[in-house]
């Protein structure tokens, strides 16, 4: 199995984003600048603002970790290669020149995380600034996430599926999306 890189990168990046820097910070500045002192979550509709946007982007964070990771590693190797991971002799083994062949799809999980970061600090500032701006970057937050469910849902199926179901399924895919 070759090691996912992308979600790997992407996980630590989204750690130092969310955990050392970022939210935590504006939401610091944020209390500093209202004069909120640190238990309380209330204030002035503005610190409100920036509090519920770094909760907001806290409480989807695991989720998308899980999903990152999930799509980075069976969808990445499941629908690349099209075989089981088995032992080097064993039938269903990818041919040994094939290793090093490019696959089309291996980098889908990273852009989609690509743009779910993106799409999350364009939430949380458009929520920082007003209420309403923050709805087009949570839809499309929400897409990607939907997409990266969608992307680890369909490489756990098909590592976990028997060969033979596996192409029957893949082949009904095909012919169900016909442009994919």
């Amino acid at each position: 199995m070759r090691w996912p890189f992308w979600p790997l990168s992407l996980s630590w990046e989204s750690c130092c984003k969310e955990g050392l820097k970022g939210s935590r910070d504006k939401v610091i500045s944020a209390r500093r600048a209202f004069r909120v002192p640190p238990p309380l979550t209330t204030g002035p509709p503005e610190f409100q603002r920036v509090y519920r946007a770094q909760v907001n982007c806290s409480e989807y964070f695991p989720l998308f970790l899980a999903t990152l990771w999930v799509a980075g590693i069976f969808f990445h190797e499941g629908l690349g290669s099209g075989q089981t991971r088995t032992h080097p002799g064993a039938p269903g083994r990818a041919p040994a020149g094939s290793r090093g062949r490019a696959r089309p799809l291996a980098g889908t999980a990273a852009l989609c995380g690509l743009v779910y970061l993106f799409a999350r600090l364009r939430y949380f500032q458009g929520y920082a600034r007003s209420a309403q701006q923050r709805l087009t970057p949570l839809y499309a937050s929400a897409r990607a996430l939907w997409l990266l469910v969608a992307l680890a849902a369909l490489g756990l199926l098909v590592h976990f599926l028997p060969r033979a179901l596996r192409a029957a399924l893949l082949g009904r895919l095909g012919t169900l999306l016909p442009g994919a």
